[in-house]
């Protein structure tokens, strides 16, 4: 039996194998510390799950509409007009079982066979997988260089004659970098010159730090409004991963074509999780500030210690729960006998020996570089810390 093409493609998520991996030495009476996983380590907020149990009883158990409850689509675009400043009607607005979803249907409304989509490296690793199995070509613009940000010019010249999107990440996976006003308003200038979708990720927007405020790309100028698709979820702001409610709001055109795509390949949304994601934006939101502030101090933690670590180099995120450093002074070592010389064997070494768990740079577009995820309470981080130098104190025996 022969599979297609896109189900060879298709790359197994670099962080949840590595997740995987460590719950199951976890499992085995391991004593793992894990940096990897991407999503809050708070419950729910209560007010959340007794909605959830509301609704339950109040009968929502049944199928609810492809695009979403009505009444959820009115306050997600509620919430855009308060916190971003964006006029997203109802009608403009698509409810899915998780960003991931959303993106997706968007990718299949705009992506054509040898159609081209542009992803500034570092990126997270679906967006070029999504991009492959819509039979287009995912096109990295390395930004290492300039601060894991992507500037005008680098946009420029990576536009080719069959480039038809550009997916932008603020505050990013994994490097937590977030864009300004100014930054946006230059990059949307250019892709407006070469006729570009821009898809923006903004999940993690509730979670900026150091004083900085969110923008949202389609904020920043009128010529690509209309070519601006947004996406937000309920995930990571408010520690709602499993529930799987995500959503997109841009033109009625292309939204209206992703609905009729999600009737057929899922139908709609989970109607309870529909409902427990109501009271998370439409309630309080004393949770996301006490989540925020809690984030903020472990990163400062988590960077305090990797300066601290000889050979790695560590820029601050700006937002986000992510830490990028730089190891490639790390690789071409050995480690208690084991060999070292990419991103992913350091990762398999640092598991194999010490038991931490960090996810390589390279499923990224990254090479040379681990991420760290500081969704993990302050034990862990100082754990973390302490072992990353035993580690080290291997090299060369």
């Amino acid at each position: 039996m022969r599979l297609s093409k896109v189900a060879n493609a298709a790359e197994p998520s670099a962080t949840l194998s590595l997740n995987a991996l460590a719950k199951q030495l976890k499992a085995q009476g391991e004593n793992v510390v894990s940096f990897t996983v991407g999503e809050p380590d708070f419950d729910t907020p209560d007010n959340i799950k007794l909605a959830a149990k509301e609704a339950i009883e109040a009968g929502y158990t049944k199928y609810s509409p492809a695009v979403g409850f009505p009444e959820l689509r009115e306050l997600i675009s509620e919430s855009f007009s308060r916190l971003n400043g964006l006029n997203y009607p109802p009608k403009n607005i698509l409810v899915s079982n998780g960003a991931k979803q959303a993106l997706y249907m968007l990718m299949l409304c705009v992506l054509d066979p040898g159609d081209q989509a542009l992803l500034p490296a570092p990126y997270w690793p679906s967006y070029a997988d999504q991009v492959k199995a819509c039979g287009a070509e995912p096109v990295v613009i390395d930004c290492t260089s300039t601060g894991f940000k992507l500037t005008p010019e680098a946009l420029r010249g990576a536009v080719g004659p069959k480039t038809k999107l550009l997916i932008l990440n603020s505050p990013c996976n994994p490097t937590g970098m977030s864009y300004s006003r100014d930054e946006l308003r230059a990059l949307a200038e250019t892709a407006a010159e070469n006729d570009l979708w821009i898809f923006s990720d903004e999940v993690y927007e509730r979670l900026i730090y150091d004083g900085l405020s969110h923008v949202s790309m389609a904020s920043v100028l009128d010529e690509t409004y209309g070519r601006t698709v947004t996406f937000n979820a309920v995930s990571k702001t408010y520690a709602m991963t499993g529930w799987r409610i995500g959503y997109a709001a841009g033109p009625e055109e292309i939204i209206t074509a992703a609905g009729r795509l999600q009737s057929n390949l899922t139908s709609g949304p989970n109607s309870i999780a529909q409902r427990a994601a109501m009271e998370a934006i439409g309630g309080s939101q004393d949770a996301v500030e006490k989540m925020r502030k809690t984030f903020r101090a472990r990163r400062d933690l988590l960077i305090e210690g990797l300066k601290s670590i000889e050979g790695l180099q560590c820029a601050t995120p700006e937002g986000a729960f992510y830490v990028f450093p730089d190891c490639k002074s790390l690789l071409n070592h050995k480690y208690n006998g084991i060999e070292v010389k990419d991103s992913i064997s350091l990762s398999k070494a640092l598991l194999e020996t010490v038991r931490l768990a960090v996810v390589p740079g390279s499923p990224f577009g990254a090479e040379g570089y681990m991420r760290f995820s500081y969704a993990a309470g302050e034990e862990t981080i100082q754990e973390g810390i302490k072992r990353f130098k035993e580690f080290l104190c291997m090299r060369g025996k």
